[in-house]
């Protein structure tokens, strides 16, 4: 055993990890990039805080049944899909959940579990004119198919799944650096984010898995505090086919261009600041 984590570790070659284009050459030389890959790629070059979370929305007894031949958690009580996915975000486990362990009733409308009622309508009623604006809002919220069985959410390098979306917590400029890559990949622009009143990450999560699109969405009051987000970090969920073509842009530009950053191109990110001590950012006092 000593032997072979000796071996292991010399195999570790971090100078090649810590330079930006000869790691991503490396990467860029695989010919298919695997889920430890892809969140490796985005913690050293993006410097993402969190892992990112895979998401499977089970419609199978067959598919359920495959899923449970592995380890896995289940929430204790009914939780909201934000304290789910933030449990894989932040702990690195795998938790299955079913109607009865979800608590949340936006998250269980979009879903599919439950039917459109006056309750609904009220809970939006803080954030709307009226009772009739609220109905209005609820109704144009997007749904998941019919039929939904489960759900799972994973680490993305641990999922024992194809992901049908990944779920990304990140910071604003990070987004924007997912965003680009993901359009010039995607050869799509403009992008057209959909963010839904008090159905943030349920909502926004739904949005791209239904129309098999990019979405970034800011925190709803929910999955602000349910989804342990403190410090202004904002919602990317990117279709699970999309996220490699995604990741090898962001590679491709690392070896073109010297790094990953968009502020300061050539740059590792997020690149130097230039206005921090700059002479230039000068207020003087006005004498009256």
């Amino acid at each position: 055993m000593q032997e072979l984590e000796s071996r292991v570790v010399l195999e570790i070659d971090s100078e090649l990890l810590l330079n930006d284009v000869e790691f991503s050459n490396a990467m860029l030389s695989k010919k298919e990039l695997s889920g430890a890959d892809i969140t490796f790629v985005l913690r050293n070059l993006l410097r993402l805080k969190y892992y990112p979370v895979a998401v499977k929305f089970f419609y199978s007894e067959k598919d359920v049944g495959e899923f449970k031949k592995n380890n896995y958690k289940v929430g204790r009580f009914p939780y909201t899909f934000c304290h789910i996915s933030a449990v894989s975000r932040q702990s690195g486990d795998i938790v299955f959940a079913e109607k009865k362990n979800l608590g949340c009733s936006n998250a269980r409308y979009l879903f599919g579990w439950k039917d459109f009622d006056e309750n609904e309508v009220k809970s939006h009623l803080k954030y709307t004119r009226d009772m009739e604006q609220a109905e209005r809002f609820v109704k144009t919220k997007p749904r998941l198919p019919e039929g939904l069985i489960a759900f799972a959410t994973a680490p993305l390098h641990k999922a024992p799944f194809k992901p049908d979306v990944v779920h990304i917590i990140c910071d604003v400029l990070q987004s924007y650096h997912l965003y680009n890559d993901y359009a010039s990949a995607m050869d799509e622009h403009p992008l057209r984010p959909n963010f839904m009143m008090n159905s943030a990450a349920c909502g926004g999560i739904v949005w791209a898995f239904v129309n098999r699109k990019i979405n970034i969405v800011p925190m709803c009051s929910g999955s602000y505090t349910a989804g342990k987000t403190e410090q202004g970090e904002i919602n990317v969920f990117i279709p699970g086919e999309h996220l490699e073509p995604t990741v090898r842009r962001l590679l491709e530009r690392t070896v073109k261009y010297g790094g990953p950053s968009f502020p300061r191109t050539g740059e590792t990110y997020p690149g130097f600041d230039v206005c921090k001590l700059c002479n230039f950012l000068i207020f003087k006092e006005v004498n009256r």
